[in-house]
Order: structure tokens, then sequence, then C-alpha cells
């Protein structure tokens, strides 16, 4: 849907809520051209993130352990 700028500055909470609920971008136009884009933002699904990098990290051996090396902060 295109809009004129000073039409989307009259209505902007309004067309905010539209863009929610109908899930359809808005062009806004000034002089005729497009300037920007209002779209809708999809909420992720929390549980998607759940275990979205496993498999990607390989532990080589202990990464707890002391390796030894002198730092400033023991001195």
């Amino acid at each position: 849907m295109l809009i004129p700028a000073g039409v989307f500055k009259a209505k902007c909470l309004k067309l905010m809520d539209e863009v929610h609920n109908t899930h359809e971008e808005i062009i806004v136009t000034k002089f005729g051209k497009p300037i920007a884009k209002l779209v809708p933002i999809e909420e992720a699904d929390p549980s998607d993130f759940f275990g979205y990098l496993k498999g990607s990290v390989l532990v080589k051996s202990d990464i707890v352990a002391p390796i030894g090396e002198k730092w400033n902060a023991d001195a």
C-alpha cells in the first residue's frame, strides 16, 4: 500500500496497528517517490533458539584446567 508522507504523519499510530494486524507493508511516499517502508516484525519463537548452535563447537581439551602460562594478574 502506498501512502503519502502527510497522510502517514496524520495517521501514523493507526497505520502501525494496521501493519501489525494485517502483516502487510506500507510504503511511504514523498512527492510520489517511495522514501520509507513500514513492515511488521515477525516475533521469533524463543524455542527456536534453544540448541541452535548444537554441534558447532568442538572441545579438544579441558577448557577450565590451568595452562601454566604466567599472567600479569598473578603478580
